[in-house]
């Protein structure tokens, strides 16, 4: 099992339109996944974000709830539309007090391709091998767990927007 990459796959019964609006904006974003952020989405541009917990599950919203009000930066590296989107951010940066920007980032990239009944969605989080030791295991299987639950948030949530 790879300690540096996050995998997850899950079809979207929803229009590749629909689906690239609810990743590349970021109010949609912000939405289904828990974040207010301080602009939009845009390659090359940073963004500040803070979890103010998902509207869309209360099971989710319950385990974000601890970590409301934490701000990071999303560093948006592509966006090919309706194609892929990028970004980089520290990967589990909740700890009050801790700077983490001298550690390297993950990068996070959905890749969306349609297939018979929807479009697939793969969401692929690496890096991990490169964040410092002290923190790497409890990193990784945080963002584990975290893209498990979140990638069914966006089902939901396509499921409940049109």
């Amino acid at each position: 099992m790879s300690t540096d990459r996050i995998e997850k796959k899950i079809l979207l019964r929803a229009s590749r339109g629909r689906v690239w609006r609810a990743l590349a904006d970021s109010t949609e974003f912000g939405r289904w996944f828990g974040l207010k952020f301080d602009g939009g989405f845009a390659p090359g541009t940073t963004v500040r974000a803070v979890i103010v917990t998902t509207t869309v599950n209360a099971e989710v919203a319950k385990a974000q709830k601890q970590h409301e009000g934490v701000q990071f930066d999303m560093m948006i590296e592509k966006m090919e539309p309706e194609r892929l989107f990028s970004f980089r951010w520290h990967p589990y940066c909740v700890e009050p007090g801790v700077d983490y920007s001298k550690e390297p980032t993950t990068l996070v990239t959905f890749s969306l391709e349609d297939v018979p009944g929807g479009i697939l969605l793969t969401v692929v989080e690496s890096g991990f091998e490169r964040i410092p030791l002290a923190r790497r295991a409890k990193a990784f299987s945080a963002n584990e767990g975290g893209w498990t639950a979140m990638v069914k948030v966006l089902g939901e949530y396509l499921g409940q927007t049109a």
